[in-house]
């Protein structure tokens, strides 16, 4: 396997590159169903903003760390629109303002639109994501997806991430910011790009040099 491997061309050994790295994601809890992978990559690894414009990296706000961290992740993600934000490459959009959809509403917005981006939201939460975290969180079908709503996500994602490791100096913030990168396709890793860069036409959304320089201020006291 490995002799066949080394004579495929550059081409082939990168996909087989991304499949193996996309298999290892789904480890990851928050994203619940083991065969994630066969139903939407492209979901995941697909920007969902346009450029980040130079006012919004000047309006990162929020009472605690952690709230400015969501801040962030927001404007690599979402965008002027925030929590009613929608993937830009999906052209048929919600029939409502997401925060006015209850998340059955949601799903089914995502089931009658098969074939395009279904990002949605401050944190931009695809369809597997999503599933695998109301389960988790408990919330009902007829709950709204409201930016209360929206953020106890968030809380999740983060925890998953490593948060309160990172917090207690368990794991370095080289390590928890690589570990975000890797939930929020907008952010970098440590290599200045995307996790997923150039699949799908996917790429980071804010500098790497921007992102360290916030989760120091956000997180002074961690290395």
């Amino acid at each position: 396997m490995i002799l066949l491997l080394l004579c495929q061309p550059a081409v082939a050994q990168s996909r087989y590159e991304l499949d193996n790295s996309l298999r290892d994601r789904a480890k990851w809890k928050s994203f619940g169903v083991e065969d994630w992978v066969t139903g939407d990559p492209i979901e995941r690894a697909r920007a969902g903003r346009g450029r980040v414009q130079t006012f919004e990296l000047n309006s990162i706000g929020g009472d605690t760390p952690v709230a400015r961290l969501k801040s962030l992740i927001a404007v690599a993600e979402a965008g002027p629109k925030g929590y009613d934000a929608v993937h830009v490459g999906g052209p048929k959009k919600p029939p409502k303002r997401p925060t006015q959809m209850t998340l059955r509403e949601i799903a089914a917005w995502v089931k009658a639109t098969p074939g395009q981006p279904h990002a949605i939201g401050r944190y931009q939460i695809i369809p597997s994501t999503m599933k695998e975290l109301i389960r988790r969180s408990g919330f009902s079908p007829q709950t709204r997806y409201s930016p209360q709503v929206q953020d106890a996500f968030a809380d999740i994602l983060l925890a998953d991430a490593g948060l309160q490791k990172f917090q207690k100096g368990r794991i370095s913030r080289k390590r928890f910011m690589n570990n975000l990168a890797r939930i929020w396709a907008g952010l970098p890793t440590s290599n200045g790009k995307s996790y997923y860069d150039g699949y799908a036409g996917n790429r980071a959304t804010i500098s790497l040099a921007f992102y360290r320089q916030q989760m120091a201020k956000f997180f002074p006291r961690s290395s």
